[in-house]
């Protein structure tokens, strides 16, 4: 056996060439990439989320005042617009329907943004709560930004 050939290996020495490492490199950026969009989608539904729970919230208390009113149910009915007047949010001691439907937009307002809207009606004494607001804002499709969430129950 020949001395020059015991520590040599079969030819040229290892280690990384420089399209190894662009190559490695490449890779880890695509992933970092597509992570970084998984947290953005995550951020936006988790957001949805939450202002699908609070129109449920609204919606329940909606019904559950006019349930606990039922001689007075009807003058819940109606056409609800959002307002974000925070004076208007705070109650005053005393609760009349009127007082509750302007508590009851600033809530809206406040949870689900000035452009929410919601309807209000009775009929044969099942009442029916829709709520629709602005959701989806990156969708570049018009008719696809707006959420409804609607439930109704039997007085």
């Amino acid at each position: 056996m020949n001395r020059r050939s015991i520590g040599r290996g079969h030819g040229r020495a290892g280690g990384f060439s420089l399209i190894e490492v662009m190559i490695a490199i490449l890779v880890l950026g695509v992933g970092l990439l597509g992570f970084a969009l998984l947290q953005t989608m995550s951020v936006r539904f988790t957001q949805s989320a939450n202002q699908r729970t609070q129109a449920t919230n609204l919606a329940n208390d909606m019904l559950d005042q006019m349930r606990v009113n039922r001689l007075a149910a009807a003058q819940y009915a109606g056409n609800y617009a959002a307002t974000t007047t925070a004076t208007s949010c705070v109650p005053d001691g005393t609760v009349t329907p009127a007082k509750y439907k302007v508590i009851w937009r600033c809530r809206m307002g406040m949870a689900l943004g000035a452009g929410a809207s919601a309807v209000v009606t009775l009929n044969d004494g099942v009442a029916n709560v829709a709520i629709t607001w602005g959701d989806q804002r990156w969708d570049t499709d018009a008719s696809k930004r707006n959420a409804t969430f609607s439930t109704e129950t039997r007085l």
